[in-house]
């Protein structure tokens, strides 16, 4: 196995358990994660390379908390944050100040549509009352997500995705 093969499948666990792990311990916290930020840094950085972590995570998520109806949404959802993130130009990216804004306006109005997001399984199995009702009763939590996911990214986006831009260089050398 060649170098740069190994290097992708090892850092495709080890995001994964990362993911899952910070899940976990901040999991007492109401929608207070690391996940949706990991999840920005991390494909940032490397791109597709994020796509194996991400899919570990989704697989340990159901074997931790069960293959419910919840999880479903976790088979796109992570996938769509992984999307937007793609489509956010590289070149000529602004100074630190308005580059940690749009990283935390993005994560916070992801944390805000994850209850629309989650309640799409419900649409089909249920009808649009059913998913409605799931996502009007989850705003509450909707709401510190947002908010949370805002302060966790202003802080931590350009910083990690600086330092492990320089983990980058220096492991693929």
């Amino acid at each position: 196995m060649r170098h740069r093969q190994l290097f992708s499948l090892v850092l495709g666990a080890m995001f994964g358990a990362m993911l899952c792990i910070s899940q976990v311990v901040l999991a007492g916290l109401p929608n207070i994660e690391l996940v949706s930020l990991l999840i920005i840094v991390w494909t940032r950085v490397f791109r597709a390379g994020a796509l194996p972590g991400i899919a570990v995570f989704i697989v340990l998520q159901g074997l931790l908390y069960g293959f419910g109806i919840w999880w479903v949404s976790y088979l796109y959802i992570w996938f769509v944050l992984w999307g937007i993130v793609m489509l956010v130009p590289r070149r000529g990216e602004v100074r630190y100040p308005l580059r940690a804004l749009g990283w935390a306006v993005l994560s916070g109005a992801y944390g805000f549509a994850f209850g629309a997001l989650t309640a799409i399984p419900w649409l089909v199995t249920g009808g649009p009352k059913t998913a409605l009702a799931y996502w009007l009763s989850g705003i509450s939590f909707d709401i510190p997500h947002a908010i949370g996911n805002f302060v966790i990214a202003l802080v931590l986006a350009v910083p990690l995705i600086e330092a492990l831009t320089r983990i980058k260089r220096r492991m693929l050398v």
